[in-house]
């Protein structure tokens, strides 16, 4: 049994969480929506450190925003013209493989990340802009320090019962496979003996397209993994590039999202990824945020500006 098959069996009817445990939950939950960082973190999906998705106990209570697609993506480019996902997605794996540095952490040592977020209200108004930075512990053995919208806290060590994806084993992670097709059959056996034989059913592709982008939200992955969950995730029905350029981060960019069947969480299309329209580079998200049970709602944008792996919390790459 690995993490997939334990967040399977997550019993929604548990006890309420402590204080204490939900604060690693927010946290954990947190991580999973953030979005794949370039080149390394990641829904595709995550918001910041889609990192990694956390259950304990009723954890997912601990969540008050949704989240749908930013529908304004600019207008077209002149002289471009509409490229295929799977050409996008792609090229973001060719970069990968490319500019990833190999990294090899240690379960002592901390993920570092450094993100930029704006927030722009629907109804108008000044954009607010948060640049956040963060210390995950490697293996969640230790306590990390996360900052969220400008929100700076501690998170106490994960707990027993207590499980995420991707693995905070680096053990772990280094065992799933670098082939894209079998890399999916993996993540699709949710943890029994993987059939490699059998052909993927199209219920299939939803949980697939989860697990893919939570993992492409890692920000230290071993080299060529990202690559390899890029072209995976270029092969599940339901990609889709928008046919509009947009500016993000000071570049000309091109938008991706999952679009998934009618009665998924993924229906409405997701979020946005962003990757530069030259090189492919992966360089954000966008997405629509409103909190529940008010009318405020942001399109926002975020992006990693600096990475990597360290000894101890306040160092810095």
């Amino acid at each position: 049994m690995n993490e997939i098959e334990l967040l399977r069996e997550w019993d929604a009817d548990a006890a309420p969480l402590t204080d204490a445990a939900r604060a690693r939950a927010r946290f954990r939950l947190h991580q999973a929506m953030r979005a794949p960082t370039a080149p390394a973190a990641v829904p595709g999906v995550g918001r910041r450190p889609l990192l990694r998705i956390a259950v304990a106990g009723v954890a997912a209570a601990a969540v008050t925003a949704t989240v749908v697609i930013s529908q304004d993506t600019g207008e077209h480019a002149p002289g471009t013209r509409t490229v295929s996902a799977a050409t996008v997605l792609r090229g973001a794996a060719a970069e990968a493989l490319r500019t990833e540095k190999p990294l090899a952490p240690r379960d002592d040592q901390f993920v570092y990340t450094k993100e930029v977020i704006e927030r722009r209200p629907v109804a108008g108004g000044p954009v607010k802009k948060y640049v956040d930075e963060s210390w995950s512990s490697v293996d969640g053995s230790k306590k990390s320090y996360v900052s969220e919208l400008g929100h700076r806290q501690w998170v106490p060590p994960a707990q027993k019962g207590e499980y995420s994806w991707p693995p905070r084993e680096w053990s772990k992670v280094k065992k799933l496979p670098l082939d894209p097709a079998r890399l999916t059959i993996v993540l699709r056996e949710s943890g029994t003996k993987p059939d490699f034989g059998r052909r993927t059913r199209a219920d299939e592709w939803p949980r697939i397209q989860f697990y893919l982008s939570g993992l492409l939200g890692g920000p230290v992955l071993p080299k060529g993994l990202r690559s390899a969950a890029f072209e995976a995730l270029a092969a599940v029905p339901g990609v889709e590039v928008l046919p509009r350029r947009t500016e993000f981060a000071g570049h000309t960019a091109v938008g991706v999202r999952y679009v998934g069947p009618p009665g998924t969480p993924w229906a409405d299309g997701g979020r946005l990824l962003l990757f530069d329209a030259k090189t492919y580079r992966y360089l954000g998200l966008r997405e629509r945020v409103t909190g529940k049970g008010t009318t405020h709602a942001y399109d926002q944008s975020q992006y990693i500006v600096a990475d990597g792996v360290v000894d101890r919390v306040f160092q810095r790459p």
